[in-house]
This record gives structure tokens, C-alpha cells and sequence, in this order.
């Protein structure tokens, strides 16, 4: 159960347009996330704002983009994150359940190219030991410009935070109908 309740949005007009904005952008649904982050209205809207840059405006592929967000929520223990991105997401943009499954243990699986073991490589680094040697950075040039490392950066930062936000609230799961 959630350490914080949950925001009913009909209960707070005040919020009708941010509800709406965020609706909107998620697919007409305003999950869980969404109704903790709101009893922080500026800091909502700046999440689902970042996120949507993080997730849409890079130039990352979407299969690259799931498999490091998925990795970083088996290694913090985020069911939410999970739950939202396997297996609805990951497969839309190309990540097959196996390949869900085998995250855990990427470094055993041919499954995953070298761009992406290296990619890999770099999200376990700054995830479970916030520094990244060399050799890991290293790694990531041959398959990644600049630009690409920064959003990869970003990208591994953003669902750092969101996972150890979600795992200190202990946000619920969403109810299925």
C-alpha cells in the first residue's frame, strides 16, 4: 500500500488542466504515479514533461530505450516499473519476453547486441555504483555519439530517480479491469 494516498482528481479541480495534459499524453489514463506525484502539482507536471522528452525526443531506439529502463527496475526492485513496461511496452518497440526475462542475467545471454551489452554495462555502473570506470565508458564509443551518450546518460539517470521515488512511496501496482 502506497505511503502516501493517492490523489482523486475529481476531488481537486484546481487540477483539471494538469489532470487533462497528463490524461491526454498517457493514453486517457492517469496512473498511479501520476496521482502521488499531484499532491505536487508544479513537480507533476515537470515529470511527465521530462519523462516525455527522455522517452520521446532523443534519438535512442525504443528497444534500447526498454531494455535499460527494465534493467534498472529489476536492479532496484521496482514491480511498478515492471509491471508498466513488460510486457505491453517492451514489445511494442521490439523487446520479445525472453529478452524481458533474461535482463536479469544480461551478462549470461546472447541475446542482447554489443551495443546494447554495452549500454547495459554503463546502466549497471550507474545504477549500483553511481561511477562508471573508463573501461565501461570506453565501451560506449564505438556504438554511441556524444549526443547519444548524454541521452543515454539522462535516460538511465531519469529512471534511477523514478524507481528509488517509486520504491520510497511503495506505489501500488494499477488495478486491472
Amino acid at each position: 500500500m502506497s505511503r502516501v494516498p493517492y490523489i482523486d482528481a475529481a476531488e481537486h479541480p484546481e487540477l483539471a488542466d494538469l489532470v487533462a495534459r497528463i490524461s491526454t499524453g498517457r493514453r486517457g489514463s492517469l496512473i498511479n504515479v501520476y496521482r502521488l506525484l499531484l499532491h505536487s502539482p508544479a513537480i507533476a507536471a515537470t515529470w511527465f514533461e521530462h519523462v516525455n522528452a527522455v522517452r520521446g525526443k532523443t534519438l535512442l531506439s525504443g528497444r534500447l530505450r526498454e531494455i535499460l529502463i527494465i534493467r534498472i527496475a529489476l536492479i532496484n526492485r521496482v514491480d511498478y516499473v515492471i509491471a508498466q513496461h513488460v510486457p505491453k511496452l517492451a514489445q511494442a518497440d521490439g523487446v520479445t519476453l525472453a529478452e524481458c526475462e533474461a535482463l536479469s542475467g544480461w551478462r549470461a545471454s546472447g541475446l542482447f547486441s554489443e551495443e546494447e551489452r554495452a549500454a547495459l554495462a554503463y546502466a549497471d555502473a550507474m545504477t549500483q555504483d553511481v561511477a562508471v570506470s573508463d573501461e565501461v565508458f570506453a565501451a560506449l564509443r564505438p556504438h554511441f555519439d556524444d549526443r547519444e551518450i548524454v541521452e543515454l546518460s539522462v535516460l538511465i539517470g531519469t529512471y534511477n530517480m523514478h524507481t528509488r521515488v517509486m520504491q520510497a512511496l511503495q506505489i501500488d501496482l494499477e488495478k486491472t479491469s
